[in-house]
């Protein structure tokens, strides 16, 4: 559950608690490193079957590795561990290659057998490895544990680590270097004879919710690193939802397939693609992400949103009626679309300076607050909402020619609680008005609308994000 470990990232950093910061690094330290994580060629399986993290179901699903990218993104800001960004940028690689279509659509998922087995195209013999790899098959070994750490089952190893790159380099006596050419070299080997195999089935279905998660995991992998190709990729895929999913009145599509849109939209699609959209808008500085996502916003509070109760439904009021008509209130291995739809209002209302959009936002975290107490981790979106009124939360506001370069350079900073609002020229929104300088790029770190000085150095700005 991903977006548990996002929370507790947020909240031990805000208490200074570093029991809390401990244990989120060991677990993405543990995952990194283990058999849930393809070693080979990046991504992560759908859950591990062991408290180890060795032996995976070995089912990749979009969903994962959209909100894992997120969190690692979000990490290595936090902990500047170099294993992060190999992860980010490998998993990024893997969905890529394998999961996006030429349109900018990300498919669903890859299966966890081929033939008939599970894992069969990922796990290898000693044999194997040993025709591969030839001279280094001491060091390999080592490296990916294949010896009775590694080993599963039917003569076949799950490729994982357990040692540092500094502890085997040091064992074979070659620099850092000498043994990430090594590893890179091992990566083409391996993936160009795995290739060979019968590949898992491709679920090569498009949900519009799951699209949203990974448009966020490709923004934030750019917000982290700067790699324009992230964000060039989150563009590409944005532009597919806007361009094949979303209709003029605001309404979604939930499913896509050889051209064809189907399915009515569910809360989850609207909720996770205005998440995603805000993130772009902050990558971007292009308002009209901003307008699209208030045009999704809009739509559903006209088609799923409960006066009564102050939440919305999972279903549209168009939809036929149903016996009950459910509420999708527990996070989960996603989080709820109550819980993504309440932190897109209180977002979006910070940006548009819309206070109706951040009151319904809190309104729904009041309405949980009664039952966090009770399974916290079913809740962890929702906590992740409450720290931004319980601490203080920025938005920062960058106005001038250098403000994409500036949000980068702020964002090296790991401060959870803010928001970038900015142009390059003169803007029309509220907090962005009057604060342009011909021939300046002038930060305004702002709290609930009210602006310290300006700066145009990153660090003074920096010095304001407590």
């Amino acid at each position: 559950m991903p977006n548990a470990y996002s929370f507790l990232l947020k909240y031990g950093h805000l208490t200074k608690k570093q029991e809390i910061l401990d244990h989120v690094k060991i677990t993405l330290d543990k995952m990194a490193f283990g058999g849930i994580y393809d070693q080979i060629r990046g991504g992560f399986s759908r859950y591990s079957v062991d408290n180890s993290w060795k032996v995976p179901h070995f089912e990749k699903m979009l969903y994962d590795n959209a909100q894992l990218v997120s969190l690692y993104s979000d990490a290595f800001i936090k902990f500047k561990h170099p294993l992060y960004k190999d992860i980010v940028f490998e998993t990024l690689d893997f969905v890529e290659k394998e999961l996006m279509s030429s349109e900018g659509a990300f498919y669903s998922a890859l299966d966890a057998d081929s033939e008939g087995v599970e894992g069969k195209f990922y796990v290898w013999t000693k044999n194997e490895l040993e025709e591969i790899i030839k001279d280094d098959i001491d060091i390999i070994s080592d490296y990916y544990n294949i010896n009775k750490v590694g080993f599963w089952e039917h003569g076949n190893y799950i490729l994982l680590r357990k040692k540092s790159k500094e502890v085997i380099a040091n064992k074979y006596d070659i620099s850092i270097e000498e043994l990430d050419s090594k590893i890179i070299l091992w990566k083409e080997a391996l993936n160009l004879s795995r290739n060979k195999r019968i590949r898992p089935g491709l679920d090569d279905k498009s949900l519009t919710s799951w699209n949203g998660l990974m448009l966020s995991a490709y923004v934030d992998a750019y917000m982290s690193f700067g790699n324009e190709h992230h964000l060039n990729l989150a563009i590409k895929n944005a532009d597919f939802i806007v361009n094949k999913q979303l209709s003029e009145s605001g309404k979604l599509w939930h499913s896509y397939k050889q051209n064809k849109s189907t399915i009515n939209g569910f809360l989850e699609d609207y909720a996770l693609v205005a998440q995603g959209f805000i993130k772009l808008y902050q990558a971007t500085l292009d308002e009209k992400w901003l307008t699209y996502c208030d045009k999704i916003i809009h739509y559903s509070l006209n088609n799923f949103y409960d006066n009564n109760s102050q939440m919305f439904y999972f279903t549209s009021s168009l939809d036929p009626k149903l016996v009950a008509r459910k509420m999708e209130v527990n996070d989960n291995v996603i989080p709820s679309s109550n819980s993504v739809m309440a932190n897109a209002l209180y977002d979006l209302g910070c940006l548009l300076y819309n206070e109706e959009y951040k009151r319904k936002a809190l309104t729904i975290a009041n309405n949980i607050k009664p039952e966090m107490g009770k399974y916290i981790s079913a809740y962890a979106n929702y906590a992740s909402l409450m720290l931004k009124e319980i601490y203080p939360f920025y938005e920062v506001a960058i106005v001038g020619q250098d403000a994409n370069k500036k949000i980068l350079q702020i964002n090296n900073m790991y401060s959870p609680n803010k928001l970038f609002i900015g142009s390059r020229t003169k803007s029309s929104l509220s907090l962005l008005k009057g604060k342009f300088i011909e021939g300046e790029t002038m930060i305004y770190v702002c709290e609930n609308r009210s602006c310290q000085l300006p700066t145009s150095i990153v660090i003074e700005a920096k010095k304001l994000l407590k």
